[in-house]
């Protein structure tokens, strides 16, 4: 990538890349943790609803004071969308409504925006995208998240002559934990609610990774940066470990799993009964891929790869994700590059709103990892075509209709604010869809 000689050139002429971070929670205080040891990388502004917490947080990982009194604490975003010293703003508040917010002011002030939001991105990234293009505006996923490490190891694959059949990544999944709430969440972490509340740790944040959501969410972004299909019904969570990758994920008319070639899949680290899978990819993300001819197929075998039956499929994989402590490699490629690390293309996956249980009209729903509703992955077509309600719509509204059990909500079933932003956007996307204008060519 050659960022760390691009950084110190830049640096010797006098001009650091100075960044913003927007939400100083888990991942920006992972991110805020290596910024000391990365030599012309600065902070020049925190923006937090709570400024003393995110000066806390700066402490709890290693800043001393006189870094924290050079860097600016504020709850305008004024103060960082109108700064001349930022270069690069980072959007880390996880809250979808917050995030569309945010990247449309970046945008306006063409500064490059990195979404760590990928709440924000699943619900109407492929707009924001498009309006950033057209500005000229660097728009970016975050690497060290799973999304943006998808994405490259599928242009990886392109730009070696492969052909991709299938990316995503791991998870710890049962078909139960669709239906787990933040009342019972923490049994599946190890946990109990006392350790966990002395921790800071938010029961619906991370519920919203155990029953499905998340999974959901960062599979909508990669099938909309990388021009993926998506399931018909919801991603299958298929138990498999790193041997079985070629095998499994490959398109059942060649003897896989798949519906289809080409698709997003995460699979599981838990078999069905619950003992775990033999050399799992939890923590990690894949790509499988297909050699284009016989030779290539050939050098599979003589170099070692493990492939399926056919000697035609193979995979390359990551044990492990980083999260923030990777975030510096966005900022740095849109800062001295002006490329995205990851970015939306077109409108291909969505995840919407599902009923954990029954619910009546006149309930509130809750959103993300709660008690009402988790996210599923659909095709963006098939959302369009059922009025689905997504995720990041679903909390705080009233039910107008009962909904039953497993059923995907509707945008009619809920009585939505036509006038919040989040929901103009998110209408104005949909509007879109229909003109062409959120397609991509493969």
């Amino acid at each position: 990538m050659n960022l760390t000689t691009r950084l110190a050139e830049r640096l010797a002429g006098g001009k650091p890349v100075r960044t913003a971070l927007i939400g100083a929670g888990k991942f920006g205080s992972m991110f805020l943790s290596q910024v000391p040891t990365i030599t012309g990388l600065e902070v020049s502004a925190i923006l937090d609803l709570d400024p003393e917490r995110a000066k806390n947080a700066c402490r709890n990982v290693g800043w001393d004071e006189a870094r924290i009194a050079r860097t600016r604490f504020t709850t305008k975003a004024a103060d960082i969308f109108d700064d001349a010293y930022v270069d690069v703003v980072v959007e880390a508040t996880g809250n979808p409504a917050a995030g569309i917010a945010h990247a449309l002011a970046a945008i306006d002030a063409r500064k490059p925006i990195v979404m760590v939001n990928v709440e924000a991105d699943a619900l109407a990234g492929p707009l924001l995208a498009r309006r950033a293009r057209e500005r000229g505006v660097v728009y970016s996923m975050a690497y060290g998240d799973q999304p943006a490490l998808i994405a490259e190891m599928v242009d990886w694959a392109r730009a070696t002559g492969f052909h991709v059949t299938a990316a995503g990544k791991g998870t710890k999944y049962l078909p139960a934990y669709h239906q787990v709430t933040p009342d019972g969440v923490w049994a599946h972490y190890g946990l109990t609610p006392e350790e966990a509340k002395k921790a800071g740790m938010n029961p619906q944040m991370f519920n919203s990774f155990l029953d499905g959501t998340k999974s959901a969410l960062e599979m909508a972004a990669v099938a909309n940066a990388c021009l993926l299909d998506v399931p018909d019904d919801g991603l299958a969570f298929p138990p498999c470990g790193v041997d079985h990758l070629p095998t499994l994920l490959k398109p059942a008319a060649d003897g896989g799993q798949l519906a289809g070639d080409g698709m997003v899949e995460v699979v599981s680290s838990l078999e069905r009964d619950g003992r775990p899978v033999f050399r799992d990819l939890r923590w990690g993300v894949y790509v499988v891929f297909r050699a284009p001819n016989d030779y290539a197929a050939a050098c599979f075998k003589q170099y070692g790869m493990t492939t399926d039956a056919s000697g035609r499929y193979a995979a390359l994989y990551r044990p492990y994700h980083l999260i923030g402590l990777e975030l510096s490699v966005s900022i740095l490629n849109a800062a001295l590059l002006g490329q995205p690390t990851g970015a939306t293309r077109a409108w291909r996956g969505d995840c919407v709103a599902v009923a954990k249980r029954a619910l009546t009209a006149g309930e509130m729903l809750d959103g993300e990892g709660g008690f009402t509703v988790y996210g599923k992955l659909i095709p963006a077509s098939r959302s369009l075509a059922e009025g689905a309600l997504p995720i990041g719509l679903a909390h705080g509204v009233k039910l107008k209709k009962n909904v039953a059990a497993g059923a995907i909500v509707r945008a009619s079933d809920v009585a939505l604010d036509e006038a919040a932003l989040a929901v103009r956007i998110r209408k104005e996307m949909e509007a879109s869809a229909g003109d062409g204008a959120l397609a991509a060519a493969q």
